[in-house]
């Protein structure tokens, strides 16, 4: 050890003595033995009281109750959406740990699993498992009724059409018809609305307490909304449905999100609810819905009260509100991979496919919608390097052939070729990504539309023909020192297998058998 020379400091002066506080205590004779020996005694203490502190936690961990909160612990680590507390009490255990007294009664019995911490059996998701409400009106139900039957298939599907009033109705091929409850009780203030916005918000409610069997799903629509009903299938099969479950999206309007809620599944779109939900929701929305006379619709007013039950949206982008007007081909040739479910407003669209009336245009969406409806509407993006183009396929919707080059980021954008359902055209008005139409005539893609759609062995072959109008004119005249791209084909077939449930893709080949010089 190196000892330090300290130097004394000079004396100071009286007056600031007196103003110096002493900060150092006197050194007692034989500090440094005391110091050593304090050192040995403070670690005997801490280890000492080490040990008893541990000996206290191996008490602890290995008494009864610890045992049984772990056992309870790891069993929730198991399974962590549910977790029965008094599931791992034997019959032997006569009072609960600490208490004198004798354990609670059971709890009541619920078909919501994440309340009891009974889970039901496994079994697959059937069609006839889900009960279809369909709300519509009987002013209306005479045109519209042909949408329904576009979709529905009546040996496999169970559901009512709720009306304001009783219509003629001895149509096998269409879900039954039901009148809607008395709702003059309720109170309505809102100054725009209708009061059938009541009606239809008690139509889960209603389909309830029908009391019909084996129902696992109520799913709410309008009469004049299209379903993909095997994907609606896929879609719900991922969800329990003895837990409280709502499912759908919101609007593509921004407008009508900031309105009604960017958290509330719109109903033209399709709602989806879980049996144990449509439980809880019967037992209270009568009263919960005297609380919320201002509200101006049955999508709101059935989002206020799943919010007072405490359940949030689960979204699924394959349900589609449609608040758009317009042409529809933006939405179309851009949908998400995602398994399409929905579409809704179908009258105030144009028709999808040229030449067709709006009717005719459905049949033909919809036959290719039931040809293969997990890869519906999925596009598939090639590229002819050589040649330069680019195609992009929407199956059973239309093939896009662009002369040049253009990079998926962008094709995922949604081209704006709609309107917002008031009728507002600036992008800001969409909560979706959005692209403006290209202006110039000589980078627009040649478009072919869905012609016929059919099965040949394991592949289904889709013929599609190109569009003919005044902007193929103009392409031949003004963009001369470019030629257009497949200028001289009429026909393209897109060959697509069918997806597996057990692969996420499938494969699409595209033949041009039809040249013309």
């Amino acid at each position: 050890m190196v000892a330090k020379k300290v130097q004394t400091p000079p004396p100071q002066p009286p007056h600031a003595q007196e103003h110096r506080p002493e900060c150092r205590a006197a050194r007692p004779r034989g500090s440094r033995r005391w110091r050593r020996g304090g050192g040995a005694g403070t670690a005997a203490v801490a280890v000492a009281a080490l040990l008893i502190s541990t000996a206290a936690w191996l008490a602890l961990v290995f008494s009864g109750t610890t045992a049984r909160c772990w056992q309870r612990l790891t069993h929730f680590e198991g399974s962590p959406r549910s977790v029965s507390w008094r599931s791992h009490y034997t019959s032997s255990d006569r009072r609960y740990p600490g208490s004198s007294s004798s354990p609670p009664p059971p709890l009541p019995a619920s078909r919501n699993g994440s309340l009891s911490g009974a889970k039901p059996i496994a079994e697959e998701l059937m069609l006839n498992h889900i009960l279809f409400g369909i709300a519509g009106s009987s002013r209306l139900w005479t045109r519209r009724k042909e949408y329904v039957r576009l979709w529905w298939r009546p040996e496999e599907m169970r559901g009512h059409v709720w009306l304001d009033e009783q219509v003629p109705h001895d149509d096998d091929s269409l879900p039954p018809v039901m009148v809607s409850e008395d709702i003059s009780r309720f109170r309505y203030t809102n100054p725009t609305g209708h009061p059938s916005g009541l009606r239809i918000a008690r139509v889960v409610a209603e389909s309830f307490r029908l009391g019909l069997p084996d129902v696992r799903w109520f799913v709410l629509g309008d009469d004049d909304t299209i379903f993909n009903v095997d994907n609606l299938v896929a879609v719900l099969s991922k969800y329990d449905w003895s837990e409280m479950v709502y499912i759908g999206a919101p609007s593509e309007s921004h407008s009508a999100n900031t309105y009604f809620s960017h958290n509330m599944a719109f109903g033209g779109g399709g709602i989806a609810i879980s049996y144990a939900l449509a439980e809880a929701l019967s037992k209270i929305q009568d009263e919960c819905l005297e609380r919320y006379p201002k509200l101006y619709g049955s999508d709101d007013r059935l989002h206020a009260c799943i919010s007072e039950i405490g359940v949030p949206l689960t979204r699924e982008s394959g349900f589609h509100q449609w608040d758009i007007r317009g042409n529809a081909h933006g939405l179309l040739s851009s949908h998400p991979i995602a398994p399409f479910v929905s579409i809704h407003h179908v009258e105030a669209v144009d028709p999808f496919y040229p030449g067709l009336s709006p009717l005719e245009s459905l049949k033909l969406f919809t036959k290719a919608m039931k040809s293969e409806p997990r890869s519906f509407l999925q596009r598939s993006i090639c590229y002819d390097q050589a040649h330069h183009l680019t195609f992009s396929v929407s199956l059973g919707y239309a093939v896009q052939v662009f002369p040049n080059i253009v990079y998926p980021r962008d094709l995922e954008r949604s081209e704006q070729t709609y309107v917002a359902w008031n009728r507002i055209s600036q992008s800001s008005e969409f909560d979706l990504d959005t692209r403006n139409s290209l202006r110039s005539l000589c980078k627009k893609p040649i478009l072919f539309f869905l012609k016929d759609i059919g099965r040949r062995g394991d592949a289904i072959v889709g013929t599609y023909m190109q569009e003919r109008g005044i902007d193929d004119l103009k392409r031949r005249v003004f963009c001369f020192l470019r030629s257009p791209p497949l200028r001289n084909v009429q026909i393209i077939k897109v060959l697509s297998y069918p997806l597996k449930k057990e692969l996420a893709s499938g494969t699409a080949s595209i033949m041009l058998p039809d040249r013309r010089n």
